[in-house]
């Protein structure tokens, strides 16, 4: 007697595919990675200077791509007091270049202090201060494995046509504070700064170069692979 072909049956799901975490699994997975001491003066300096850094999760997740790219050379616009730059060092080769951009030199100053504090070469970082559009242009086409932005500025589609244009096939841009206070997902806030940050996720979502990802860790990470 012929068996009958065994045919699998999809059990339907029980709850919704799509489900916001609850506050104490978000607060679990931003604080996964645990900082260090280092990292934490760099984000008090922060504070102090009143500028912004980036999440402990978003950071954690770049520095990961950082290490998933092997990158050796960075382009960072925004220095900060260096947060963001630490965890991509961190992910980047011991022989990985970081070229950081900030128009505050207070800022990178404050930066040198946490690299040097971590124990980081000097030959390992290249800080230019100035506007950013001033200075990307002066960098090479296809050089660069990885592209941090910070959503905020409103010159989008000049900042994206730069990050684009540095990028190697293959390589990635990362936008932080993507989601900007939750205030990009409603479509009520209609500020300049809110609708910029909306323009530009829209414009690399729909970027025949890119393949995107809009990971909500931290202030929202957007992450794009150049193909």
């Amino acid at each position: 007697m012929r068996k009958r072909p065994h045919r699998r049956t999809c059990t339907p799901p029980l709850e919704p595919a799509i489900k916001a975490p609850t506050p104490a699994s978000w607060a679990y997975a931003e604080t996964f990675v645990p900082e260090d001491d280092v990292l934490a003066r760099a984000r008090a300096r922060a504070d102090e200077l009143g500028c912004s850094a980036i999440a402990p999760g978003a950071g954690a997740a770049l520095g990961v791509v950082a290490a998933a790219l092997k990158a050796r050379a960075v382009v960072e616009i925004g220095t900060g007091t260096g947060v963001s730059a630490l965890y991509l060092l961190r992910g980047m080769p011991v022989d990985g270049v970081l070229t950081t951009i900030d128009v505050e030199v207070e800022n990178q100053r404050a930066a040198r202090e946490a690299f040097a504090e971590a124990g980081i070469r000097p030959n390992r970082t290249r800080m230019i201060p100035g506007h950013a559009l001033d200075v990307l242009p002066r960098l090479t086409d296809s050089a660069y494995d990885l592209v941090l932005l910070e959503a905020g500025a409103l010159d989008v589609d000049e900042y994206l046509e730069q990050a684009v244009r540095l990028l190697r096939p293959g390589g990635a841009l990362a936008v932080d504070n993507a989601l900007h206070r939750d205030r990009v997902a409603d479509p009520a806030q209609r500020d300049p700064m809110t609708t910029s940050i909306r323009e530009l996720g829209k414009a690399v979502r729909d970027h025949e170069q890119l393949l995107p990802a809009l990971l909500p860790t931290g202030g929202g990470l957007l992450l794009a692979v150049k193909r």
